[in-house]
């Protein structure tokens, strides 16, 4: 695999869960199931999708379900010491191990530099940051218009009521804001 591969964000650690080493993490994929699968081979990085080259690959040991997340065993963290130290990391997998996305899905490291649009047409701006907060993804998106009130920029959540669709060949993100939101 070439330094030049793209990483996508697929897990983040929460926190150390128990004495023996284990780890809360959060999915972020929509096959968890298969991403943190006994013997899976995992890379380590920020919330950039950036690998961190100090860190080796990890391998699972096991998974569980656990409140909303899973409880994982990697090989190499021996106690809750050592867990510690790894909350809010984040795991990655090379894209091409992943299955391609469907048509109205997205990776979140696309987002950055996408157009988002309302339904009808209009142009809101253009995503310059996610964020992933507790409630959710939340876009910061840079506003375009000529009038300084249209300038700036407005945080758009990134969920099943507001995005209505994603065109990844167009790099377009269309929209459903609530009433306001944009004065």
């Amino acid at each position: 695999m070439s330094d030049a591969a793209v990483h996508v964000i697929v897990g983040r650690v929460r926190k150390a869960h128990g004495i023996r080493g284990e780890l809360v993490v959060e999915p972020i994929t929509d096959a968890p199931d298969e991403i943190f699968a006994s013997g899976r081979r995992l890379f380590v990085g920020d919330a950039a999708g950036r690998v961190d080259a100090k860190v080796a690959p990890v391998e699972v040991e096991s998974a569980r379900p656990f409140k909303e997340g899973y409880i994982l065993t990697v090989a190499g963290i021996p106690d809750r010491t050592a867990a510690e130290r790894w909350r809010d990391r984040y795991f990655l997998l090379p894209e091409e191990e992943l299955p391609a996305p469907a048509d109205d899905e997205i990776y979140i490291h696309d987002l950055p530099g996408m157009r988002v649009q309302l339904e009808n047409g209009d142009i809101v701006g253009t995503v310059g940051t996610v964020y992933e907060l507790p409630q959710g993804l939340v876009m910061d998106v840079q506003r375009v218009g000529e009038d300084l009130g249209k300038r700036g920029s407005v945080m758009i959540p990134y969920d099943e009521r507001t995005v209505v669709g994603v065109d990844r060949e167009e790099r377009v993100v269309v929209v459903s804001l609530p009433d306001g939101l944009l004065d």
